[in-house]
């Protein structure tokens, strides 16, 4: 009998493409450069959650050798396409989530990075991440948290707040309509947002420290409501 599949897993089944405000590609190419500014160096990459393999391609210019792993087989095909076009020789993909990665992996890296991906796991699960990560990162290496929702922002991005068109009858709108999905996910035992779940800045942090490392707080350039955690 084969597990059941979380709800993420359902979502993402047969999707091809990832969680950018913009899937074009001069949007993509500005949003890898300042991601490959954060990740300052290393020749060594793992992109967990690398989806379509929009910005792993990106990545793909500036390190040696890459794994991208995520647990859509949908996703992966899609990056696989990418990784062919543009002829990424340096890029190995597998088939894995957050469990099951780490046996997987024959390597260590200088670098491990997930990007728009955190929002998908617990406080619990974001600790063993970051539990197993330091295992398999190379002396002087980083763990980069890429697009994590900020919970004193987010709501505000929900409501309109930082749209063009921000006007108290489409905030009062909006507010009803979440007040509705709320209460909707909550009677079918789903999450209240598909996007998933916020993580408080010190909570990541504690996590960070709680494993030796240090975290440094960054606000995301093109999503209002998001950060990334740099782990040290």
């Amino acid at each position: 009998m084969s597990k059941p599949k979380s709800v993420w897993e359902e979502f993402f089944a047969d999707r091809r493409s990832g969680g950018h405000r913009s899937s074009a590609e001069e949007f993509i190419s500005r949003e890898a450069k300042e991601k490959l500014f954060h990740l300052d160096g290393g020749k060594t990459l793992l992109d967990f959650g690398c989806g379509a393999g929009e910005l792993l391609v990106y990545y793909a210019l500036e390190y040696e050798r890459l794994v991208g792993a995520d647990f859509s087989a949908s996703m992966l095909d899609e990056a696989d396409n990418k990784i062919k076009a543009r002829k990424c020789e340096n890029i190995t993909l597998i088939l894995a989530d957050d469990k099951t990665v780490w046996e997987k992996l024959d390597s260590s890296f200088d670098r491990i990075t997930a990007a728009g991906v955190v929002q998908y796991l617990t406080d619990e699960q974001v600790d063993n991440f970051i539990s197993h990560a330091s295992g398999y990162l190379n002396k002087g290496g980083k763990i980069v948290l890429f697009d994590l929702l900020n919970p004193r922002l987010y709501p505000l991005w929900k409501i309109g707040l930082f749209s063009r068109d921000f006007g108290f009858k489409k905030v009062v709108h909006k507010i009803g309509f979440e007040v509705h999905s709320v209460v909707s996910a909550s009677l079918k035992n789903r999450p209240k947002d598909i996007l998933g779940y916020t993580h408080n800045p010190f909570t990541i942090e504690s996590i960070a420290n709680k494993h030796g490392f240090e975290m440094e707080y960054v606000q995301s350039m093109y999503y209002e409501y998001k950060y990334h955690a740099i782990i040290s």
